[in-house]
C-alpha cells in the first residue's frame, strides 16, 4: 500500500470567537510563549496574566469584531480554504491539514489526526515568509516535540521570503490591484519585532543592528535576520513592480510596550508621507500571507484613519495572498522544491535555494 505523506500548513492562530473571554484565552496562550515574550518566566506571568490580558481582552475583542465575517475569523477561513485548494493541487498521495500555533486547530490536534490516518511522514510549512524566533522557531520547536511523540518523520519547509514562486504570486496579486488603484506611493508594511529578537539570530552577536546598512544584503552573519529578509522581499517586490526607491517605503507595524522595536515604524509613515506630498497610498503586507487583525484592522481601518488625520486622502490595502489560485500553485512549488538548505547553526531550515536536499 502506498504510504501517504501529510502536509501541515501552520499559521499563527486566532481566537475562536471575538468575545472577550475567547480573546483573553488566545492572548494568554500567545503571550505566555517564551519565544514571543522572551523575558523570565515570572516576569512574563506577571506581565501577561496580571497586566496585559485583563486590560486588553475587551479592547481587542472590539477590534476582532470589526473584522469578523459570516465565515468567522478571516485568518482561519482562508487557512482552511488554502488547505482545501492545495489538497486538490497535490493529489491523493498527500493529506493537507491546516494548524494554528495558538488556538484551534492546534498543531498537536492536527498531527494527531494525521497519526490516526497512519501517516508517518509530515511536511510542515510555517506560513511565515521571513524567519523569526517569535513565529517560525516556536512552531518548529513544538513540531519537533509533537512529531517525536507520535513517531512521525518531520521535514520543515524554510522561510520562503526569496523563493521565486512566492515572489511571483506576491507580484501578480499586488500588481492586479495596483492597476485598478489611484495611488502616489506604496508602503510595504511588515510585522515588527523587538530588536533583541533580531540580535539573537546573529551568531556573532555584533553585526545585526550595529550599523545603518546592515540589512542591505544577506550574508553569514544575518542569514536568519528577520529584518534583513523583510528588506530583501521589499526590494525585490519593488523591482518586480517597477517601483523606484522613492516610490515606496518600508515600515514595521504592531509594536507593543517600551522595549526597542525594529525601525522604521509604519505608523510614523502615515504621519510623514502626507507632508511629503503623498496623499494616496497603497499598502502591501508581505510578511503576512493571510489577512488577519493586523492587516484588516490595524492597516485598513486604523491605518487609514491615522493617514487621513495627518492630511492623506486615501489608503488602499492590497489583500494578502489568502487562498488565491496563484498562491496555491506557488505553495506547491515551495513544498516540493528540492533545493532547500537546512541551516546547521539554528538547526532549522532557513534560507532556500542554495543547496540540494530531498524533502523526506
Amino acid at each position: 500500500m502506498n504510504q501517504k505523506t501529510g502536509i501541515l500548513l501552520i499559521n499563527v492562530g486566532t481566537p475562536e470567537t471575538p468575545e472577550p473571554q475567547a480573546v483573553g484565552e488566545y492572548l494568554t496562550e500567545f503571550l505566555m510563549d517564551p519565544y514571543v515574550v522572551d523575558i523570565s518566566a515570572l516576569m512574563r506571568w506577571i506581565l501577561v496574566k496580571a497586566l496585559i490580558v485583563p486590560r486588553r481582552k475587551k479592547a481587542s475583542s472590539l477590534l476582532y469584531k470589526k473584522i469578523w465575517t459570516p465565515n468567522g475569523s478571516p485568518l482561519l477561513h482562508y487557512s482552511i480554504e488554502l488547505a482545501k485548494k492545495l489538497q486538490k493541487e497535490v493529489g491523493s498521495d498527500y493529506v493537507v491539514w491546516p494548524a494554528m500555533r495558538y488556538g484551534k486547530p492546534s498543531i498537536k490536534s492536527a498531527l494527531s489526526q494525521l497519526h490516526a490516518l497512519d501517516i508517518k511522514k509530515v511536511i510542515a510549512v510555517p506560513l511565515y515568509p521571513q524567519y523569526s524566533l517569535a513565529a517560525t522557531q516556536t512552531a518548529v520547536e513544538l513540531l519537533r516535540k509533537t512529531t517525536l511523540e507520535f513517531g512521525q518523520d518531520l521535514r520543515i519547509i524554510p522561510a520562503f521570503y526569496n523563493h521565486p514562486a512566492f515572489m511571483s504570486a506576491l507580484e501578480k496579486v499586488s500588481s492586479d490591484v495596483l492597476k485598478k488603484t489611484s495611488y502616489d506611493h506604496v508602503v510595504m508594511s511588515f510585522h515588527g519585532l523587538p530588536e533583541r529578537q533580531i540580535q539573537k539570530t546573529d551568531p556573532s552577536r555584533s553585526y545585526c543592528l550595529t550599523q545603518d546598512h546592515c540589512c542591505e544584503s544577506i550574508g553569514p552573519m544575518n542569514r536568519n535576520c528577520y529584518r534583513a529578509q523583510c528588506f530583501w522581499t521589499a526590494r525585490e517586490l519593488g523591482r518586480r513592480l517597477g517601483l523606484s526607491i522613492d516610490q515606496y517605503s518600508i515600515g514595521f507595524q504592531s509594536r507593543l510596550g517600551r522595549t526597542p522595536w525594529i525601525k522604521p515604524f509604519t505608523d510614523r509613515l502615515y504621519e510623514t508621507l502626507p507632508k511629503k506630498g503623498f496623499k494616496k497610498i497603497a499598502v502591501i503586507c508581505p510578511s503576512f500571507v493571510t489577512d488577519c487583525l493586523e492587516t484588516l484592522e490595524e492597516v485598513q481601518i486604523r491605518g487609514e484613519k491615522a493617514f487621513k488625520k495627518a492630511g492623506g486622502e486615501s489608503l488602499t490595502l492590497i489583500p494578502c495572498l489568502n487562498d488565491h489560485d496563484l498562491w496555491v500553485k506557488a505553495l506547491k512549488d515551495i513544498v516540493f522544491d528540492e533545493e532547500l538548505e537546512v541551516h546547521p547553526q539554528l538547526n532549522v531550515t532557513a534560507v532556500p535555494r542554495t543547496a540540494s536536499s530531498k524533502l523526506i
